[in-house]
């Protein structure tokens, strides 16, 4: 295919072996992967593949109901017609491959049907075999890579809307795998359930594994409670991983088919990971008694940072293991410290700090937001600044209590996912019924947090609650649609969005008023 070292390698994808193949031949050879959400719409996708200029675009035909590539061909039908390799697209200038993964006879018939020329299945490219010469390259390639050398690209929001892409190195993967793996106590005769996406995929789930010669198992692309319970039960897995609202649906489905007369043996089970959420006591509890995860590890960490830095172990108390995320990895600094960047007093709060090998290159082409998150102390030691509010004890857990920065507080942590208020708002106003909008977070037993959104209707203009709802699943994928809405001057409520002299939104205002309209249920889109 002619991918070279640095060159931008894209994946939408769920968790399937052929994303677990593509990264190691893109660490092997010094190429980057590209970690693309799959649940971007068209716009969000083009977006990402710009920020890095992606060359060459791994898909699967279709995912839950989005159709990547034909969806491609209708914006961009220029690639019906173009050559494998030679794809020029003005908005995409530097992508040239575009590869189908995907084993499903029925896809593989329907992009027949599209007739897409420049598409390369993924299945023609494992029958190529290198020569000689191939392999001298390769083997060229392999001796030259370095340590911090960029071999991924993780995207978060950024605060403007646009989205910024994380530089993470092999340095930073392969030390957080070994690390969270030994904070499980994996071995060789450990078989780990995976099903999560991103740096849990390819980190807490592929490396954590791999380094300490464990199995994985993949039950599916996307989460599946029935294909999970199945995979954990037929392979005899020793490990799963989760968000609260994930292991939520796993236990209901195991009370639904015990409830059912079926038998679930779980003996294997033992151990996994908890993030993206403060995990309830009871829900430990549960997971303890009704799964057999005694040995349930909770994580801290962000994309930024590899992305684990505080994780428990099997050996700390259960109380441990839901109050705090547990204490530092080995090789990494961390302390909690005040707006000067003075350390504050044991169990006082103030904002995490990281350091060590597990901090991203920067953020890619983007010098002025890593400066901002990203900074050198007097003894010239570089910094994470997380944004993350947190107290230490006196034997080095980390509670975590909040977030410190004004953009970092408005955040919606929807099941682990961080969405971002703007690019919810520009969503929203884009409709030509909706003046203004702001986009709060609302407590959520299920996700943790919710989308709550806040509406100023055009005068003499109609929009309903699921029409609002609509706006924003039209341009950005589901998991950002509002679940509440509330129309200003409308329903009893105030007639003007709160806003501050200088005329900004007051978020803190309207998260009280959207906590007590949603208890009441007043307002809920269905």
């Amino acid at each position: 295919m002619g991918v070279k070292k640095g060159d931008r390698v894209g994946v939408i994808m769920g968790n399937n072996s052929a994303y677990a193949m593509l990264q190691w031949a893109c660490v092997s050879i010094g190429a980057i992967l590209v970690t693309i959400n799959p649940a971007y719409k068209l716009h969000e996708l083009v977006s990402t593949l710009r920020v890095v200029n992606v060359q060459h675009l791994f898909a699967v035909p279709r995912m839950r109901s989005s159709t990547y590539i034909e969806t491609l061909s209708q914006a961009f039908p220029q690639i019906r017609s173009q050559h494998p390799g030679e794809i020029r697209i003005e908005e995409l200038p530097e992508l040239r491959n575009l590869i189908a993964v995907d084993n499903a006879e029925a896809e593989k018939a329907r992009l027949g049907r599209l007739k897409i020329r420049s598409l390369v299945d993924w299945r023609e490219i494992l029958l190529w075999r290198e020569d000689a010469i191939e392999e001298r390259r390769v083997a060229e390639i392999m001796t030259s890579l370095k340590k911090d050398d960029v071999v991924n690209l993780q995207f978060t929001s950024g605060t403007t809307g646009l989205p910024k892409a994380v530089s993470l190195t092999h340095d930073n993967l392969l030390n957080n795998g070994i690390s969270i793996g030994r904070a499980m106590w994996f071995t060789e005769q450990d078989v780990l359930c995976e099903y999560l996406f991103k740096l849990f995929f390819l980190v807490l789930g592929n490396l954590a594994a791999w380094t300490h010669g464990a199995c994985i198992v993949y039950p599916s692309a996307v989460f599946d409670p029935p294909s999970i319970v199945d995979a954990v039960v037929e392979e005899k897995c020793t490990a799963l991983h989760g968000v609260p609202t994930h292991f939520l649906g796993v236990s209901a489905e195991v009370e639904k088919r015990r409830a059912a007369g079926e038998v679930l043996d779980f003996g294997r089970l033992r151990t996994g990971i908890a993030a993206g959420s403060p995990i309830p006591i009871d829900l430990m509890k549960s997971l303890i008694e009704k799964l057999n995860l005694r040995d349930l590890t909770v994580a801290y960490g962000m994309t930024e940072t590899s992305p684990v830095s505080f994780q428990s172990t099997p050996a700390d108390p259960i109380i441990k293991r839901v109050e705090t995320v547990g204490k530092i990895l080995p090789h990494v600094r961390a302390k909690v410290v005040d707006a000067d960047g003075d350390v504050v007093p044991v169990n006082t709060p103030g904002e995490i700090v990281v350091a060590g090998y597990l901090l991203q290159k920067g953020y890619w082409d983007d010098e002025k937001q890593t400066k901002e998150v990203m900074k050198k102390d007097k003894e010239g030691t570089l910094w994470m600044w997380t944004g993350d509010e947190g107290i230490m004890d006196e034997e080095g857990y980390l509670r975590i209590v909040g977030r410190i920065k004004t953009h970092l507080k408005d955040i919606i942590i929807r099941g682990g996912e961080n969405l971002f208020p703007v690019q919810i708002e520009n969503a929203l106003t884009a409709h030509n019924a909706i003046r203004e909008a702001a986009a709060v977070s609302v407590p959520d037993k299920k996700y943790g947090e919710v989308v709550g959104a806040w509406i100023v209707r055009e005068p003499g203009t109609s929009i309903s609650r699921v029409e609002v709802r609509a706006s924003v699943v039209q341009n950005m994928n589901h998991q950002n649609a509002p679940a509440w809405v509330w129309f200003i001057g409308e329903d009893g409520n105030p007639t003007e969005l709160p806003k501050t002299a200088s005329g900004k939104v007051q978020k803190h205002i309207l998260r009280k008023w959207s906590r007590y309209l949603a208890d009441k249920g007043v307002g809920e889109v269905v």
